[in-house]
């Protein structure tokens, strides 16, 4: 634990940041390797399981951006560094949460519980930052 608390913001920023990106980049491999499996060149080919890993990227792709630019935003602003850490950390537990549970068209308690820790994350980070628009 004096590992992160001893971080700066900008360091933990970018600790959170790089895990995120690393997330995008195993799941961004796992629509490859489904690709490459299947056979499938361009799309999904019609193929349900490369359809399935393509959407959990674009998934994550949907919302890590927006995590990492707030993480950004947060650092700039001198937020507290476990302020930092809390957002990052509930993020990449929701975006990991969430794709492990997304399976098929059913909705799963990893599925709802990933969707409830990011929005979490996002909406706490939103309100810090319009909060401290007028600070």
């Amino acid at each position: 634990m004096a590992l992160l608390t001893d971080m700066t913001a900008a360091q933990a920023a970018a600790l959170w940041s790089g895990l995120l990106i690393l997330l995008l980049g195993v799941l961004s491999i796992r629509v490859i390797l489904a690709r490459r499996k299947y056979k499938v060149a361009i799309g999904d080919g019609g193929v349900p399981e490369v359809a399935l890993a393509a959407r959990v990227f674009g998934n994550a792709a949907e919302y890590i951006p927006v995590g990492i630019g707030a993480l950004i935003l947060l650092y700039h602003l001198e937020m507290p560094v476990l302020a930092i850490h809390g957002l990052g950390v509930t993020l990449l537990a929701g975006r990991t949460i969430h794709a492990v549970g997304l399976s098929g068209n059913k909705s799963t308690f990893g599925r709802v519980a990933g969707m409830v820790l990011t929005f979490v994350a996002l909406f706490v980070a939103g309100g810090m930052l319009v909060v401290h628009a007028f600070v």
